[in-house]
């Protein structure tokens, strides 16, 4: 088992950045891909961006290319998301996930491959 705490998320006008950052505590973190989900409300939970355990490999939800960024300190077993011109659709609840599985080289992007959550921060981006 692994715990995950959230933090960072707040409120921010259109076109402004927040960083969210994911404590990770209770196995090696460093063998596990880590990503970042999100739930706005009504909706389903929905795969964000994810890093690779060896950092070398990152992913993203086409709506976020280029304009969030996924990092990791594996020194620190911390997880970061930089989130850059952020919109009103971003708003939503933002959870750090554990892959399930050590040395995936893909990130996955299912849910069902994550079988540790941190309890969520809200992000609200008002226009």
């Amino acid at each position: 088992q692994v715990q995950l705490v959230e933090s960072g998320g707040g409120l921010v006008q259109a076109g402004g950045s927040l960083r969210l950052s994911c404590a990770a505590s209770g196995r090696t973190f460093s063998t596990y891909a880590m990503a970042w989900f999100r739930q706005a409300p009504g909706k389903e939970r929905e795969f964000v961006a994810g890093i690779a355990w060896s950092d070398s490999n990152t992913r993203y939800v086409d709506s976020v290319k280029g304009r969030f960024t996924i990092s990791r300190d594996n020194a620190n077993d911390m997880v970061y998301l930089q989130m850059n011109s952020l919109k009103p659709e971003d708003t939503a609840v933002y959870y750090c996930a554990a892959d399930r599985l050590q040395y995936r080289v893909i990130v996955a992007r299912s849910l069902a491959e994550y079988d540790n959550w941190g309890q969520g921060t809200q992000v609200t981006v008002s226009s």
